[in-house]
């Protein structure tokens, strides 16, 4: 914990609370609860440039699948049993082969950064995608159609990105949690339930996202020396 700086064990530890006091005063549910905290413990590595990461997005992405199976948000449950799930392996593969060299304090991979066509193909991919599944999930009949579409096509983007190992990953990521938070927060209102801890979950994820796009900016300015 020595490369921990006092903002991530402070966002770790007051988010990490907030869910064990919904998991008892609101009778959240345990599986709410671990994806929770395996969802915070691996967005913050995450941001830390760390491999371990995704040791924890497994046990997240399996648990999370489940839950929004359950509130009928198909397009989440899809994304993460059928993308998320094994791209964590896949993530454990590809990092260990782009570390930084040795000795370089609190990272393990290498960052790059996108050029402006990147950006235009990103941008274009994105939103082609999102109009198309937005259509495929109306004719299975799932809620929020739209919004769950376009956090779907988000999160597989910015899932590539971050594979890649590019800092832009967190600008996607960023509109990612925003949109998240209003699904999670239109299903609980409309459908009920007590897994509130999803809400702190993207809430979590929304600030270490903004944290996130700053540290992976730091990393790529010393690694390239800019």
């Amino acid at each position: 914990m020595k490369d921990w700086t006092r903002f991530e064990l402070g966002w770790l530890a007051i988010f990490t609370m907030i869910n064990i006091y919904l998991f008892f005063a609101w009778e959240d549910s345990l599986i709410g609860l671990i994806s929770s905290i395996s969802g915070m413990l691996c967005v913050v590595l995450v941001a830390k440039g760390k491999i371990s990461n995704y040791y924890f997005g497994i046990v997240q992405t399996a648990t999370y699948a489940y839950i929004a199976y359950g509130y009928g948000l198909y397009g989440e449950a899809m994304l993460n049993g059928l993308f998320y799930f094994p791209v964590q392996f896949i993530g454990i593969y590809l990092w260990s082969k782009n570390k930084t060299r040795h000795g370089v304090k609190g990272e393990d991979v290498t960052v790059k950064s996108l050029t402006k066509s990147g950006w235009a193909t990103t941008v274009l991919t994105v939103t082609i995608f999102t109009i198309a599944y937005g259509f495929f999930l109306k004719y299975l009949g799932g809620n929020n159609v739209w919004t769950d579409s376009a956090t779907n096509v988000l999160s597989v983007t910015a899932q590539i990105l971050m594979l890649k190992r590019f800092a832009e990953q967190w600008l996607l990521w960023i509109a990612v949690n925003v949109l998240s938070i209003f699904l999670w927060l239109s299903a609980l209102i409309s459908q009920g339930g007590n897994d509130f801890s999803m809400l702190v979950m993207w809430s979590a994820f929304l600030v270490n996202s903004i944290y996130g796009y700053i540290n992976w900016r730091k990393l790529y300015r010393k690694q390239s020396g800019v």
